[in-house]
């Protein structure tokens, strides 16, 4: 087992959970990019295989640990855009409707 393997796996443990919450909480995918949480996700199971085939160790529990984390953080991300165009669609509504009822965008009363 690598000390400085496992360490920067930990390091990168303690960001997930903090990124997780603020995901949860904003409800929002502004600032976050799925392309690059797809991309670790792929390195984490790139470094899971490589523990699995060549090197089994502890550390692996770290390796599953973070990809259960970011994996959590991008099923947040397609919650928050679903959130988000849901958002969207009422407000189309909201503004197709008032424009129906003779109520411009603008208009002073």
């Amino acid at each position: 087992m690598s000390f400085f393997e496992a360490a920067m796996l930990f390091c990168f443990g303690l960001a997930w959970p903090v990124s997780l919450v603020k995901s949860y909480k904003s409800r929002s995918t502004v600032g976050k990019s799925l392309l690059f949480s797809m991309v670790v996700v792929i390195g984490y199971c790139f470094g899971i295989l490589h523990k699995i085939f060549y090197h089994p160790d502890i550390v692996l529990i770290l390796y599953i640990i973070n990809l259960l984390m970011i994996s959590a953080d991008v099923l947040l991300w397609f919650r928050n855009r679903h959130i988000e165009k849901k958002g969207d669609c009422q407000m189309e509504k909201q503004s197709h409707r008032e424009n129906c009822n003779g109520i411009s965008k603008g208009a002073s009363g």
